[in-house]
């Protein structure tokens, strides 16, 4: 059975990955990770990562960490759901070393926008948090959709007017600011 993935858990991770690694790269923690990582939330269901570069051997020791520490680990990221937002990596907050692996937040950009997109309740109560803890800040947010907007084609299932409706919703709901 897994269990949910409070801090102490995604710690233990961390730490056993590094010494799975003998090549530097780095993962990227998007989601819930992040959240509960920076305390806005005790629990998540799922470790979502980004592994740069793709490396054998550490897929291999993520698949063995799953089952060790009995969590949930999805290699996923906004890029899955959103175009790639330009500079993400340059944005992406570093968290800590262990061994040759560095842990990074997946730019909390591309996470808002991918949790706008989604729209799911604790998707908007994660961009509150991200707003209130001014790691977005709304004018550089409605930018940086901009700069996504000419590949929106690219994820036939997203509606770029229902999109960018939902950002500016975000925005005024969540706390973002007032009328847009």
């Amino acid at each position: 059975m897994r269990h949910l993935t409070e801090r102490d858990r995604l710690d233990r991770f961390m730490v056993a990955l590094g010494h799975a690694g003998r090549q530097p790269a780095r993962v990227y923690f998007t989601g819930g990770a992040s959240a509960v990582l920076l305390g806005w939330r005790t629990t998540t269901i799922d470790i979502d990562l980004a592994l740069v570069p793709d490396s054998d051997e550490l897929l291999r020791a993520i698949a063995d960490l799953k089952e060790r520490l009995e969590v949930n680990i999805e290699l996923a990221s906004p890029a899955h759901f959103i175009p790639e937002l330009p500079g993400w990596d340059t944005r992406s907050l570093y968290i800590r070393r262990e061994g040759p692996i560095a842990f990074y937040h997946y730019d909390f950009y591309a996470q808002a926008l991918a949790k706008i997109e989604r729209g799911h309740t604790q998707d908007h109560a994660d961009v509150r948090s991200m707003l209130a803890a001014h790691l977005v800040e709304p004018a550089r947010l409605r930018e940086l959709f901009d700069a996504i907007r000419p590949a929106l084609f690219r994820y036939p299932a997203l509606d770029e007017a229902s999109f960018q409706a939902a950002v500016e919703r975000a925005l005024v709901n969540e706390g973002g600011e007032g009328t847009p």
